[in-house]
């Protein structure tokens, strides 16, 4: 497989790109694929069997399953940190070995009922909260320690917005590949 390929299997909607300037138009269709991504993820999933949920999207990737338990511990990360900026003056996060969260067992094993659940649990939360923020709310940040970046609550929105097209793209692509859709 070529380096072009492995990348495009990466990054199938590409990488996220901040915009220079972040519009409300921006964080309202970001909110808006926040709200909606949970109905579509498991309309997405419902119907694979434990041996279509198993499948690697690409080649040394997380399968099917790691990644729809990946999307929920990820997003239950985001939820946490928008509410550190929110009550901490640019608080240090912590960061985590998300590669080391997909070998767990839970993450190889477990039925993505329970991830499906907690993702849309967290997503009514986030959507709910994300609604309320104003411009200054918006602008609050929190530090990544991977970066040393200052990360605004307004970029994470679309960063997440991001993500969930992202892992979406990715099983997505992968049920279009195998004829599974």
């Amino acid at each position: 497989m070529t380096d072009i390929a492995l990348e495009k299997l990466k990054y199938p909607i590409g990488q996220f790109e901040r915009p220079e300037i972040i519009t409300s138009q921006d964080i309202e269709s970001w909110i808006v694929v926040l709200e909606q991504f949970p109905d579509r993820l498991e309309l997405l999933v419902q119907n694979l069997s434990d041996a279509q949920l198993d499948t690697p999207y690409r080649p040394e990737g997380w399968t099917i399953r790691q990644v729809v338990h990946h999307l929920s511990d990820s997003h239950h990360h985001s939820y946490t940190r928008f509410k550190w900026a929110l009550t901490e003056d640019k608080p240090l996060i912590k960061a985590y070995y998300e590669d080391r969260w997909g070998e767990l067992v839970d993450s190889k094993k477990a039925p993505i009922t329970m991830s499906l659940l907690h993702l849309r649990a967290i997503h009514v939360k986030l959507v709910y909260l994300l609604k309320t923020l104003s411009e200054t709310d918006l602008k609050a940040c929190f530090i990544h320690p991977e970066t040393n970046s200052e990360v605004p609550l307004d970029v994470n929105i679309g960063n997440y917005a991001w993500h969930s097209n992202h892992h979406y793209a990715h099983i997505e692509n992968l049920m279009k590949q195998k004829r599974w859709l």
